[in-house]
C-alpha cells in the first residue's frame, strides 16, 4: 500500500503543473504535452560513460530537467553516397548519448498499466537514433481505438563505438556495446515505466532492420536473460542471422590502433579511448560502411561472444533457444534493392559469380557458388524489383544481385526463424508490396515502417493489428471496450504464420497498392531461399546488417 502511494505521488506534478513533470529516483523531468500525447524526451537511462565502457546507472540529476528535446544521437558513421536519400542525423552528436524518449496517452496514470512498446532504431548497426522515427501517431491511434499505449525508444551506440571486437575487447568484457546499451535500457523501462503509466509486465520490445535484428538477438537465449524483459517482439525487416565471432573483428581492431598510432601503447585499448573525437571518428569514418561495395557484409556487426551471443544464432534457432513469445515479423517485398545500388560496378555473370562468394559466403565451395548463381539467374523477370519483367534493370547483374541480397538476409532469415518459432508459440507474418512503382527499388527495404507508424489514418490496418499486439499478442483481438471497436480498420483475418492459406502454403498478411490487404502464401523462391539458410547453418556466410 505504502509503495502505491509514493507512485502516485510523483504524478501529483502532472496533475497540478501547466507541463507534465515525472519524478523518478535519480531526477526530476518535466516533459510537454500537446493535444492528447505527453512526450518526455532525452531522458538519461544510463549515465554518460567514457568510451567503450559498460553502460552504468544513471547518475543523481538536481533540479528539474528539462524533457523536451531529444538526446544527442550517438556517433554517427559517414555513409558511402547513394542516388537516394537515407535517414541519417544531422542535429546533435554525443559520447554521452544514452537516453531514450517516452509518449504516452495524457490520460495515462500510474496506475494505467499500459502496455509497453519499446523501440530500437535501425541503422545498419552504424547510424540512427531514437528521433528517427514519429511515434506520436501511433500512440495517437491507440487513443482513438479504445487501446491507448505507451512507446519508447532508445538510444544505443553504433559502429565502432558500440560494435568494437578483438581479443583487447574480449578480456575486458565490453563486446556488443550496442546490444549491451539495448539491454540496459530495456532494464530501466521495468524499473521505471509505471511512473509513465505502463506496465512492466506488459513489454513488447520491437525494431526496423538492425533494430529487428537487435530483438532476434534479444529473444535468444543467452548469459544477460535478455528474453526475460519482455513479453513479445515485433521484427520489420530483420531476424537473427549469421555472426562471425569476436576474434574475426580483429583485423578492424588492429586497424584502429594504427590509424591512431596506439601501436606502441602499452594498452592500445585505453589508447583508443583517450584519442579526441573528431580524429577517433575520422578513422572510424574511413572503414567500409554499409553503403560501400561491401554493403551487407557490415564490419561493425553483433558478433558472437560467448555472452550477449552465446553461439551462432541461426543454430540457436535451429535448437529452438529462444523465447517462447508471440511474434510479429515481416519484410518488404524487395529488401534488397537498395543495398544493390552499391554493386552497379558488377555488371557480368563471372562478376557476380566472385561478388557472390568474396562479400557474401567467403567459406563456400564452388560448387555451392555454382548452385546459387543457378538460383538466382540473371534473367531481370526472375530478379528483384520482383514481378516488374524486364524494367528497371539499372546493370545485366542488379536484380539479380538485389534478388540474391533480399533473400539472403531478409526474406529467407525471416523465414527460417518463423520455421522453428511457429511449432512452439503463436507467430504472424507479413509482406509489404507497397510502392512498387518506384523506380528501380521498388517495394524496398524500410518501405514499410510507414504502415506502422503512419503519417496519416487513411491507411491503418497494419498499425491497428500492432496495437491490438501490444494490448493483446494477437493483431486481430482488440482490448478496447466495445463502442471502440467499430475503428478498427479491417476486415482481413491474419491468420498465425503456420496456418494454412488458400493457396496451401502458410499465410503471409500482403499489403499491395493502392490499399489491398489480403492474405498470400509464404512459399515463393523456396528452392533457393532453402538452400541460402543451409548455408547460414554451416557458418560460411558473412552477413551482419
Amino acid at each position: 500500500m505504502l509503495s502505491q502511494f509514493l507512485l502516485a505521488l510523483k504524478w501529483i506534478p502532472l496533475l497540478t503543473a501547466g507541463s507534465p513533470i515525472i519524478s523518478l529516483d535519480y531526477g526530476t523531468f518535466q516533459g510537454a504535452t500537446d493535444g492528447n500525447l505527453t512526450k518526455f524526451l532525452g531522458i538519461p537511462f544510463a549515465r554518460p560513460t567514457a568510451r567503450f565502457d559498460l553502460p552504468q546507472p544513471p547518475l543523481p540529476l538536481r533540479g528539474l530537467q528539462n524533457a523536451t528535446v531529444f538526446g544527442p544521437a550517438c556517433p554517427q558513421q559517414a555513409l558511402s553516397p547513394l542516388p537516394i536519400s537515407f535517414p541519417n542525423n544531422d542535429g546533435l552528436i554525443s559520447e554521452a548519448c544514452l537516453t531514450l524518449d517516452v509518449f504516452l496517452p495524457t490520460t495515462a496514470q500510474p496506475h494505467s498499466k499500459l502496455p509497453v512498446l519499446v523501440w530500437i532504431y535501425g541503422g545498419g548497426f552504424e547510424v540512427g537514433n531514437s528521433a528517427n522515427t514519429d511515434m506520436r501517431p501511433t500512440v495517437e491511434r491507440s487513443i482513438v481505438l479504445g487501446e491507448p499505449v505507451i512507446i519508447v525508444a532508445l538510444n544505443y551506440r553504433v559502429s565502432a563505438f558500440g560494435f568494437l571486437a578483438g581479443k583487447e575487447v574480449s578480456e575486458e568484457g565490453i563486446t556488443n556495446l550496442g546490444l549491451r546499451d539495448q539491454i540496459f535500457g530495456l532494464e530501466w523501462v521495468q524499473k521505471h515505466v509505471a511512473a509513465f503509466g505502463g506496465d512492466p509486465e506488459r513489454v513488447v520490445v520491437g525494431g526496423q532492420s538492425a533494430g529487428a535484428i537487435s530483438t532476434g538477438l534479444l529473444l535468444l537465449s543467452n548469459k544477460r536473460n535478455s528474453s526475460h524483459l519482455f513479453r513479445g517482439a515485433f521484427m520489420a525487416s530483420g531476424s537473427p542471422g549469421a555472426a562471425p565471432t569476436v576474434a574475426d573483428g580483429q583485423i578492424q581492431y588492429d586497424g584502429l590502433v594504427e590509424a591512431n598510432n596506439c601501436t606502441t601503447a602499452p594498452n592500445t585499448l585505453d589508447c583508443l579511448r583517450s584519442v579526441p573525437f573528431d580524429d577517433f571518428m575520422a578513422t572510424v569514418n574511413k572503414t567500409a560502411d554499409l553503403f560501400s561495395y561491401q554493403s551487407l557484409s557490415l564490419l561493425w556487426r553483433p558478433r558472437l561472444d560467448g555472452d550477449v551471443i552465446v553461439r551462432n544464432p541461426p543454430e540457436s534457432v535451429a535448437q529452438g533457444q529462444f523465447a517462447r513469445i508471440p511474434i510479429l515479423s515481416g519484410d518488404c517485398d524487395d529488401e534488397g534493392t537498395l543495398f544493390a545500388l552499391t554493386s552497379l560496378n558488377v555488371t557480368t555473370d563471372p562478376a557476380f559469380v566472385d561478388y557472390v562468394q568474396s562479400i557474401y559466403i567467403p567459406g563456400a565451395t564452388p560448387a555451392e557458388v555454382t548452385k546459387i548463381a543457378a538460383l538466382y539467374p540473371q534473367d531481370p523477370a526472375l530478379g528483384s524489383p520482383f514481378d516488374t519483367g524486364s524494367a528497371n534493370q539499372l546493370t545485366p547483374e542488379f536484380k539479380r544481385i538485389a534478388a540474391f541480397e533480399g533473400d539472403i538476409f531478409f526474406t529467407g532469415l525471416r523465414r527460417f526463424f518463423l520455421q522453428h518459432a511457429s511449432k512452439t508459440q503463436n507467430t504472424w507474418s507479413w509482406l509489404s508490396k507497397r510502392g512498387k512503382s518506384t523506380p528501380d527499388l521498388g517495394s524496398l527495404h524500410s518501405s514499410d515502417l510507414a504502415l506502422f507508424f503512419p503519417t496519416n489514418t487513411t491507411d491503418t490496418v497494419a498499425v491497428d493489428s500492432l496495437i491490438n499486439f501490444l494490448n493483446t499478442l494477437d493483431p486481430n483481438v482488440s482490448a478496447a471496450p466495445e463502442a471502440f471497436k467499430s475503428r478498427f480498420n479491417s476486415t482481413v483475418f491474419w491468420p498465425k504464420w503456420q496456418t494454412p492459406s488458400a493457396e496451401g502454403s502458410t499465410s503471409l498478411l500482403t499489403f499491395s497498392d493502392p490499399d489491398v490487404v489480403n492474405v498470400t502464401a509464404d512459399n515463393f523462391r523456396a528452392d533457393g531461399i532453402a538452400f541460402l539458410n543451409s548455408l547460414h547453418l554451416k557458418g560460411v556466410t558473412a552477413i551482419g546488417l
